[in-house]
């Protein structure tokens, strides 16, 4: 993480932490007391009571230590070449010898030659690396002071180190006891330090050790899995130790800023729903190695491999232990987060079913037997476990990721004029159907018309789907190949930065080009259930121009975008058969008309007639009768 990804950690916090501490000791050894409480005090952002406690232990120990070793010598020796870089605590040349020098004249009072002497060294050295630390036979094992020897040798060609040391600062480690006061303790304290004593203990040469770490060095650079961690001693000193061990991600990198070249969708996440036996799990069966995770029992007639989420009963003696489906469910979750398989497809089938489990599984975790029993929490805990959980899901790193439902038509719409329309959605409360729907690439509907089943994007007010695809296509065979191709296009259209679509025909000259009118209904825009015929619609009041709402020449199937007015205008929009003004800057709405202000007056007043006609007329009269009082009528709204 630090030297191949460039990761870095918080600053240390601890009071005791080893590498400040240490780096401390060995500041006091060779600049002196205060050098280090200066040093140590600097590396925290605060100075509490325990980090007095550490500074009295080090002005007792670093005299101690400075008095433990021989003086005239070098500290902090570099040694660096293309195979080593470290540095040596303490060089010490040994074997100095005086050389006396005549320097003329006889002392009056002993008769003596005055002489002067200097010293001459030579190229022995004695190496001397500091420990604070009590661990004395766990660094007698480390091939530090070897590879210095070696490495210094092998760098200064006649210089030889005679003899390797380590001197060991001790670290007394006491804690306050609870009926102490700090007083106290630091008194007690004292009275450890004074118990204190250095230890320098010599250490022989092994050129085993010097081996041994460059095939250390040699296998690291081989190296190209690192994991798992291998854990040692070590690891106590390490900042990185708690990512590790206990897999804390703390860490946040963010990306280079810079522009992504989409080559190709590497995952595709889908919501596909439709009546029974619709082939709904017989495509999603055709996805690569898929796993189904089952909530029905409908896997007879498919070969992939499945895992049934539903409640386990288990009857051991007298007792009967019973695991409810949601907790299989997320222990599934828990195992594919692992990674440990070979599977690229995972299918949930069905995804009410999922979240009707979830709703038990919260009963028996609140106590109640419906959210209705604690209005105020639990519908929202409901619904943010069944959410939260199926997040992770879609999460995973697989290639298809598949929910399936069944189709509702049991909600009707109805339009401001009183006709209704049936609803085509999933088979799933709305609240949460929207969110699921924010976490797919595509909702897909599957439609059935006699032997033909085929795979609907449409989306309109009655029929719930849509999707993040640029493509130009509403319609395509349900085939999973035929919807590879979609993506492929779609992943296309996004590397050209615009959506794929086929070519309008040429407009007549001197004539505006005009919106598209929709086709007459199919299949797809009809419950499964209802009548084949397909319906009139009715005609509008007058016609008019549609207001463009898409980017001319782009498919707008998924991607419109919309239109705001310039001015306060009037609009009559066929779909709802309604008018409405909009002002400055609103949405101007789909498929609207613009009109004028007398036939928006007009208008509304067709519509409160309408919705007022006089008593026992099958359709309202155009005018009322001159001996009738005409009805009041309402007032046209915005």
């Amino acid at each position: 993480m630090r030297y191949v990804d460039g990761i870095t950690t918080d600053a240390a916090i601890e009071p005791d932490n080893p590498l400040i501490l240490g780096h401390a000791v060995h500041t006091g050894i060779e600049q002196g007391l205060e050098a280090a409480i200066h040093e140590y005090c600097f590396s925290y952002p605060i100075i509490t009571d325990e980090h007095i406690n550490e500074i009295i232990k080090l002005e007792k120990v670093i005299p101690l230590a400075q008095a433990a070793i021989e003086k005239g010598g070098e500290f902090e020796v570099e040694i660096s070449n293309n195979d080593f870089h470290g540095f040596i605590d303490y060089l010490v040349p040994v074997g100095q010898r005086k050389v006396w020098h005549d320097a003329g004249g006889v002392n009056s009072v002993t008769g003596e030659c005055f002489e002067y002497y200097t010293t001459e060294g030579t190229n022995e050295f004695d190496l001397y690396d500091f420990k604070y630390s009590n661990d004395v036979s766990g660094y007698k094992k480390s091939n530090q002071l070897h590879l210095y020897k070696y490495f210094y040798e092998r760098d200064n060609p006649g210089k030889k180190i005679r003899d390797m040391y380590l001197v060991f600062i001790p670290k007394v480690k006491i804690r306050q006891k609870k009926t102490e006061t700090l007083q106290d303790f630091r008194d007690r304290l004292k009275e450890e330090l004074e118990k204190a004593e250095v230890k320098i203990v010599q250490i022989g040469f092994n050129m085993e050790k010097v081996v041994e770490f460059l095939f250390g060095i040699k296998a690291v650079y081989e190296e190209k899995d690192f994991l798992p961690a291998e854990k040692g001693y070590l690891c106590r000193f390490c900042e990185y130790q708690d990512f590790c061990e206990k897999g804390w991600d703390y860490f946040m990198r963010l990306p280079e800023n810079k522009r992504r070249t989409i080559d190709e969708i590497k995952k595709r996440v889908i919501w596909i729903y439709g009546v029974p036996f619709c082939g709904k799990t017989t495509f999603a069966n055709g996805f690569p190695d898929p796993l189904m995770l089952n909530t029905d029992g409908n896997i007879k007639f498919v070969d992939a491999p499945y895992i049934l989420i539903r409640d386990e009963v288990k009857v051991e003696g007298r007792q009967t232990k019973r695991t409810l489906a949601w907790e299989i469910f997320k222990d599934v979750v828990a195992e594919l987060e692992k990674k440990d398989n070979t599977f690229r497809t995972i299918v949930v089938d069905l995804v009410e079913d999922l979240y009707e489990h979830c709703r038990l599984y919260m009963y028996q975790q609140m106590g109640i037997t419906h959210e209705s029993d604690d209005s105020f929490r639990a519908w929202d805990k409901v619904r943010g476990e069944f959410l939260n959980t199926l997040k992770k899901l879609m999460n995973l790193d697989y290639e298809n990721i598949i929910l399936i439902s069944h189709e509702d038509t049991s909600k009707d719409i109805t339009k401001k004029g009183g006709d209704k329309i049936t609803a085509i959605k999933p088979n799933l409360q709305d609240k949460v159907a929207v969110k699921v729907a924010g976490m797919v690439d595509v909702v897909a509907r599957i439609v059935a018309d006699g032997d033909s089943h085929s795979f609907c994007f449409k989306s309109n007010e009655v029929i719930f789907g849509g999707g993040r695809l640029k493509v130009n296509a509403k319609d395509i065979p349900l085939d999973v190949n035929a919807l590879f191709a979609v993506y492929d296009e779609a992943n296309k259209a996004a590397a050209h930065g615009e959506a794929v679509s086929t070519p309008a025909p040429a407009a007549t000259p001197g004539r505006t080009t005009r919106k598209r009118t929709e086709p007459p209904a199919v299949a797809s825009d009809k419950p499964q259930d209802g009548p084949k015929a397909d319906q009139t619609e009715d005609k509008p009041p007058f016609e008019g121009k549609p207001v463009e709402t898409a980017t001319e020449g782009k498919a707008a199937d998924f991607q419109d975008v919309p239109k705001v007015c310039d001015k306060d205008t009037y609009f009559y929009v066929p779909g709802a058969d309604n008018y409405v003004l909009k002002h400055q800057g609103e949405e101007i709405p789909d498929g609207a008309v613009e009109i004028t202000k007398e036939q928006f007056v007009e208008g509304g007043k067709r519509i409160a007639q309408e919705a007022n006609p006089v008593d026992g007329a099958m359709n309202p009269p155009e005018a009322p009768a001159e001996e009738e009082k005409p009805r009041r009528k309402r007032k046209v709204r915005d």
